[in-house]
């Protein structure tokens, strides 16, 4: 057996394990159920990688998380790691051969859903295979009070039984006590070994700040601290937005959400992993997986849904050990907002059984049917077609995604089909007088047969790549040929594809998960009031209210948050007779704004606004129309 830190060396070029590692993988490796709570950046995913590497045989990794499983699959690959992911859309035939390949293969990791358990081919395949280690990732799921509770997470117990020598590791980023309890008792540990690492950053500072005018607020913070940076916000809408204001404003910056194509979603990340581009502006959908060190600067531009997923989001700050921000920007609107926007849209039990006979009716599936049928799905169509609330609609996916009635995988493409429907002569007398298009054509009709007889689907990536072209200049073409009418052109855009995985039974499957519905809509509402409470929160110290959540005692101020800092400047007097001076002196010159006089003083902004608010009361100064300030006998 190889030692720990060899395979670190090799596969990782690390010549030292991050705190806790080395203890966690030697408790892998010796056997011992294992529970892992580090937070984010922390290196959860070695502490199973180097064990099961370490091993003979294949780890089993269980995750949730699509995009997660395909970015650590890849980086295993690309490290010459044999690594595949059961991911949807795939065939039973094709099932059939990747299991056999786990059997027969060599491979050392199989990742899949918690819902590919439940089919017996794969428990059967299971059985067969050599494991070496079983790892439960973003474990925190398995708890009905764990943030993104999925009740498919009930059945990862059965991997027990079938193979019931392996060991199994736990392994998330934000749990409190009683997700901790209920994790280890769901996953039926007896005696394990737990790791608890402190979700204590003495490098990140905590702020909560006030402000009318949010826009601004940015763009001092990111030319005060012109690192790479993260904006989270809570719609499509605002990543443009913030990000066309930005450059306007010199401030380079790009931006992220899940509408976005694979390849405008990979470019995108490049410019900012590369620094090409400081500012990331993104919704909740970026970030997972992402570790890169040198991040300054996080902000909230709306508040978080829930102290964990705030915390891991604050948390990709800072990981090079160097100061770093953690900012939530709030007004007198916000409380109302995120109030509207995550509770009320919790969607009902009654309007969940419309949504879902609807969905079945939408893809034509007959009573009892589909089960581990993929479909592409248009969102937006569908919620047109039935007149439903688009966001009560989409809450209503996400929660029979998470218990496991449909699988909803966010992408977006191109469905193209088309249909020859000029006869044969035709078509080679237009070639003759269109030899631009000539190559293009006769590739698709070389690749289709029959389509001169029928709609046919067809694939844009491989016609270009046959005819030595791009797909935007292959959908051009087919533009032309359409207004010159060779062809029917069906040019459908989907957001996302929907795998039903159980078969559809209308209210009947609906009423078995009634009840994790209403739990899961009183645990949201627990969830917004946490937020709001921690955001309110101006006497106790940010990271102290962040690690009592986590369940930490014996916390200490941090002397840097939004709260250390204010009572530091109480406790330490203030010279407002010198600042008081300094503002007159300016205002001697010329008229101006609190801005203005904010960015020419070295003070902080709550003692200059105080100073102002003094000379305003004692008629020292007073505020002309254009809103700046001026001496008052001037």
């Amino acid at each position: 057996m190889q030692h720990p830190i060899t395979i670190l060396e090799q596969y990782w070029n690390f010549t030292e394990f991050k705190p806790l590692q080395e203890d966690i993988i030697n408790a892998v490796i010796e056997g011992e159920d294992t529970f892992v709570l580090l937070p984010t950046g922390g290196g959860k995913s070695l502490c199973f990688q180097i064990p099961a590497l370490a091993k003979e045989g294949l780890c089993i990794v269980i995750s949730p998380l699509i995009a997660l499983m395909k970015d650590q699959v890849q980086r295993l690959q690309e490290q010459g790691i044999k690594a595949m992911a059961l991911t949807s859309g795939i065939t039973l035939e094709q099932l059939d051969t990747l299991l056999d390949n786990c059997i027969y293969g060599n491979y050392k990791f199989l990742y899949m859903s918690p819902e590919r358990l439940q089919q017996e081919l794969v428990q059967e395949r299971i059985k067969q295979m050599n494991v070496n280690l079983i790892a439960v990732d973003e474990a925190h799921c398995i708890s009905q009070w764990g943030n993104d509770f999925r009740p498919a997470y009930k059945h990862i117990k059965l991997l027990r039984q079938l193979q019931p020598g392996v060991n199994v590791v736990a392994l998330t980023a934000s749990a409190t006590p009683i997700v901790v309890e209920d994790i280890i008792k769901e996953l039926d540990f007896i005696q394990p070994k737990v790791f608890k690492q402190s979700f204590e950053r003495p490098n990140l500072a905590y702020l909560v700040l006030q402000e009318d005018d949010k826009y601004y607020r940015i763009e001092s913070i990111l030319k005060k601290y012109t690192a790479s940076s993260i904006i989270y916000v809570r719609n499509r809408r605002l990543t443009l937005d913030i990000s066309a204001f930005l450059e306007k404003k010199g401030i380079t910056s790009t931006y992220y959400h899940g509408g976005l194509s694979n390849t405008e979603k990979d470019k995108h990340m490049q410019f900012w992993l590369n620094n090409q581009k400081q500012v990331m502006v993104a919704t909740n959908a970026f970030g997972m997986g992402i570790d890169k060190p040198d991040v300054k600067t996080i902000i909230h531009f709306n508040f978080p849904e829930s102290i964990e997923s705030y915390f891991q989001e604050a948390g990709r700050a800072g990981r090079n050990g160097d100061k770093a921000f953690a900012v939530i920007l709030k007004n007198n609107s916000d409380e109302l907002l995120v109030k509207n926007q995550f509770l009320g849209v919790l969607p009902t039990v009654d309007f969940i059984k419309q949504v879902y006979r609807k969905l079945g009716s939408y893809f034509q599936i007959s009573y009892g049917e589909g089960e581990f049928t993929t479909h592409d799905f248009d969102f937006n169509s569908f919620c047109k077609t039935y007149q439903f609330n688009s966001v009560l609609s989409y809450n209503a996916l996400l929660l029979l995604d998470r218990t496991s009635v449909i699988s909803l995988s966010k992408q977006f493409h191109n469905q193209i089909s088309i249909q020859v429907i000029a006869s044969n002569t035709v078509v080679f007398h237009y070639l003759e007088t269109h030899k631009n298009l000539e190559i293009i054509l006769k590739s698709i009709l070389r690749m289709y047969g029959g389509i001169f007889e029928h709609d046919t689907k067809i694939n844009t990536h491989k016609i270009a790549e046959k005819s030595s072209s791009t797909e935007t200049h292959i959908i051009a073409v087919l533009k032309q040929l359409e207004r010159d009418q060779i062809i029917t052109l069906n040019l459908a855009k989907t957001d996302a594809q929907v795998t039903f995985i159980q078969p559809r039974e209308d209210d009947k499957t609906i009423n078995r998960i009634a009840s994790i519905i209403e739990q899961q809509n009183t645990l949201k509402q627990e969830q917004v009031a946490a937020v709001l409470n921690y955001i309110k929160n101006d006497t106790v110290c940010k990271s102290m209210q962040l690690l009592t959540y986590f369940g930490e005692k014996h916390v200490k101020p941090c002397g840097i948050c939004s709260v250390c800092t204010k009572s530091n400047k109480k406790t330490n007097t203030q010279d407002l007779k010198a600042l008081r001076n300094a503002i007159i002196e300016l205002l001697e010159a010329e008229n101006l704004s609190s801005r203005a006089i904010i960015s020419k003083l070295d003070d902080s902004e709550d003692a200059i606004k105080k100073v102002l608010q003094l000379l305003l009361e004692h008629q020292i100064i007073s505020i002309t129309k254009t809103n700046t300030y001026k001496l008052f006998h001037k």
